[in-house]
């Protein structure tokens, strides 16, 4: 398999993630992140860098373009979900990447039942969404940091007064 195709292969839909997990989650800790990562970012690569080594396998959900316009407004997002979702799937501590086009991924996260449910340190761990899942099983939900001046919502802004 040449780089394009594996990049690709990781990229998946939420039935193909089911049945590849089933496959390997033996013995295994995953991650469940998720967002829009718009615009890639410093921030997004150290946050899902650090998400990753809390197990074994990441999955990240992402949210899909017409999930982003109801959250961030009608110019959003800037790259679509498929260039989004291959330029995660390119990062190395990415195992899996499925979209969501719910606002929330509380069903994905059912459907996944990660062991470790990971947001940025915006939120309280108590208001993660899909909290509830994770606990009931069992497992962790936590909170990582951010890298301070790193957000795609600053980088458009700053390129909107540059222009």
């Amino acid at each position: 398999m040449n780089h394009v195709e594996h990049i690709r292969s990781k990229f998946l839909s939420l039935p193909q993630l089911l049945e590849r997990l089933n496959a390997v989650r033996e013995g295994k800790r995953v991650v469940f992140t998720n967002g829009c990562f718009d615009v890639i970012h410093r921030g997004h690569v150290s946050y899902l860098a650090q998400a990753r080594d809390l197990g074994d396998l990441l999955v990240l959900g992402l949210n899909s373009d017409s999930s982003v316009r109801r959250l961030k407004g009608p110019t959003r997002p800037v790259n679509d979900e498929e260039s989004r979702a291959l330029v995660l799937a390119s990062l190395e501590c990415v195992d899996y990447v499925v979209l969501f086009d719910e606002d929330t991924p509380y069903r994905l996260i059912d459907a996944v039942q990660p062991d470790i449910l990971v947001k940025g340190g915006d939120y309280q761990i108590d208001q993660i969404v899909g909290y509830d899942i994770v606990k009931a099983r069992g497992g962790e939900v936590l909170t990582l940091p951010f890298v301070d001046g790193f957000s795609s919502t600053s980088i458009i802004n700053r390129l909107k007064q540059s222009s």
